[in-house]
């Protein structure tokens, strides 16, 4: 029984995010709604010809253009097509009006232009919006069927997972178009900024029953945090967390002051403090063990070219992996962020340029085609032993144990999984390698918020090197210290945080393909557009020579610090106050003046260097 005694009433303009462990009936509450399974006992009342729209999963590969398809969608301006065409064919005149009548009455003749800037927000080109539906692979005729839910008029839009196949960039643009739906919304999902963005109530389902919360995720978080902190065991165990949280957090808090990007991530790992509460009864208990060698520096890519056959994706690619790096990689779907990702880890030789890895060199891959090629026929212990011939039995239990492969559940076959339990099995299996450098490309696919909450802690305590691909901003924020933006074949610094990115995304789309404006007189000619260009460069310029002297600052206040507090040690010892070291001392507290009034003077040219930056930084936001 997955409901008991259930009770939920949503009303219009409601934006409710459903919530809850895998398997308790999320998706199955959908299916209630949509009428394809009926309640044992109870009712389910909907207002009368209720227009209700859903993603399709699966749908026979059509020959429509993409545009096409998702102005069929429309279902209201299909039939009243329909009702033109028998007008038309009957040469009933007044048919035919009425028919005209009720296409412009719902906007009809403007159906392909509205169909056009979904497509456009999920990140179809003009040319991909005329490439017939059957030419695009699964994960895009995902995103064909959400444009087409997006373009039905419904009073309810049930949304079950709908940013999995998502892209960063479409996802912001999801957000803001979901947050302009005026009829009942109800989405399932894992991730929880795209839930604290959109969501205005929350449905949480456990133990069979339907919680409703008002407000979004954090707000859910907070509520259920409150309920939850009564229980002894709990809160033992919430101690725990939030004490490995802050011993990180006081870890990064020197350098947290001194970058941007550093600031964004402590406020990240203030938060996720504050939200530990809420998942103290998660199954899933992990972290990485210490690296056993750590060399100097992990990759070297000089001057490098990446791509497939006589095709390149990256040029001109030169940066150095280390220890304790975290790179959040960004940047539109096809932009070469995985293809990136591959050239580290070494399946994809460069075209030109160089590629050195370190020689104890320990990389751990996490990728979508590894969750998919795991044996069906294999156990998850079986799947760890084939990996590690010489572990005994009993601690690959444990450690699958806080994956939550407990009892028999290490010993079934891995075929019937879901997606987000072989994602969990892979990670775990990973994490028994002891990497000293870490490539995950889009790990938290399919992983419901608890997986994605304990992925997160463990990352933070991880010792080596961490480059990332994800959609999942809150991950992004909690765990990366710098951002890559890969694009046109490039990878950038990306100076800012993920708030910067959102607002330049949305200030990119500001053009008539994308907005539906129409472009002031000479806009998009190309004189414009290389004047575009050319301000866009001389910016970026600034950027990167602020953001370059402020590194430099940085270290050198870094420097001096390290030496006053050599001086500080010594001048601690008793000793020093003899009077027969008495020069000594006069030397030493000499010393610590004038580094003193150096670190002070260093600070505020690094301040007025940061000034600028943020100034320059407003600047291209407006």
């Amino acid at each position: 029984m997955l409901f008991d005694a259930a009770n939920l009433t949503v009303h219009q303009g409601q934006r409710t995010g459903v919530t809850g462990a895998n398997g308790v009936g999320k998706t199955s509450l959908f299916a209630m709604l949509e009428g394809h399974l009926q309640a044992d006992s109870g009712t389910i009342s909907l207002p009368p010809r209720i227009e209700i729209a859903s993603v399709a999963q699966e749908v026979k590969a059509v020959e429509l253009k993409a545009l096409d398809y998702v102005v069929a969608g429309d279902r209201h301006l299909i039939a009243a097509r329909a009702e033109l065409a028998w007008a038309e064919a009957a040469d009933d005149g007044h048919a035919l009006a009425l028919a005209h009548e009720t296409i412009d009455h719902i906007g009809g003749y403007s159906a392909d232009t509205r169909a056009a800037k979904l497509l456009a927000g999920l990140g179809f080109s003009e040319q991909e919006q005329a490439t017939p539906f059957n030419q695009f692979s699964g994960g895009w005729r995902m995103r064909l069927n959400l444009a087409r839910a997006l373009m039905c008029r419904s009073d309810l839009l049930l949304l079950d997972e709908p940013t999995n196949h998502l892209d960063l960039d479409a996802i912001i643009w999801l957000e803001s178009w979901l947050r302009e739906y005026q009829g009942m919304l109800m989405l399932i999902s894992h991730d929880r900024d795209f839930l604290d963005a959109v969501c205005t109530h929350i449905v949480h389902l456990e133990f069979q029953k339907v919680g409703l919360y008002t407000g979004n995720y954090s707000a859910f978080e907070g509520q259920r945090t409150a309920r939850l902190a009564g229980q002894q065991s709990a809160y033992i165990k919430q101690q725990r967390d939030i004490g490995h949280m802050q011993k990180f957090v006081e870890r990064f808090r020197a350098k947290a002051t001194k970058a941007r990007q550093a600031q964004s991530r402590l406020k990240a790992l203030a938060r996720l403090e504050l939200i530990a509460p809420a998942h103290v009864d998660s199954p899933f208990s992990f972290g990485f063990e210490l690296p056993e060698k750590m060399p100097n520096q992990l990759v070297s890519v000089q001057k490098a070219a990446f791509g497939y056959g006589d095709k390149t994706v990256l040029a001109n690619v030169s940066l150095n992996i280390m220890p304790g790096d975290r790179i959040g990689l960004l940047g539109a779907n096809g932009a070469g962020k995985s293809t990136f990702i591959k050239a580290l880890v070494g399946e994809l030789a460069p075209q030109d340029g160089e590629v050195d890895r370190a020689r104890d060199l320990r990389s751990a891959y996490f990728a979508q085609h590894q969750v998919e090629q795991l044996r069906p026929d294999e156990t998850p212990l079986s799947f760890l032993q084939r990996l590690e011939p010489k572990a005994a039995e009993g601690t690959l239990r444990k450690h699958l144990g806080g994956f939550a492969f407990s009892g028999d559940a290490a010993l079934g076959p891995i075929g019937p999984l879901s997606g987000g339990e072989k994602a969990r099995l892979v990670l775990a299996a990973m994490i028994r390698q002891k990497p000293n450098l870490l490539l995950l490309d889009e790990p938290t696919n399919h992983l419901d918020l608890e997986m994605r909450h304990a992925l997160g802690i463990a990352l933070q305590g991880f010792e080596g090197a961490l480059v990332v691909v994800s959609h999942d901003r809150h991950l992004l924020q909690s765990v990366c210290d710098s951002l890559k933006f890969i694009h046109d074949n490039a990878v950038d610094d990306f100076d800012g945080d993920l708030d910067d990115y959102a607002r330049w995304l949305l200030r990119s789309r500001a053009d008539a393909r994308q907005s539906g404006k129409v472009a002031a007189p000479g806009e998009n000619s190309a004189s414009a557009k290389r004047e575009r260009k050319r301000r866009e460069a001389e910016a970026r310029k600034q950027l990167s020579q602020l953001g370059s002297q402020a590194k430099r600052l940085e270290a050198a206040v870094h420097k001096e610090e390290s030496a006053l507090a050599a001086l500080e040690v010594a001048l601690a010892d008793p000793g020093v106050y003899e009077a027969e070291r008495k020069s000594e001392l006069l030397d030493l507290q000499r010393q610590r003046g004038q580094i003193s009034k150096r670190i002070e003077v260093a600070e505020a040219e690094w301040l007025e260097v940061v000034g600028q930056l943020e100034q320059l930084q407003g600047a291209n936001a407006a």
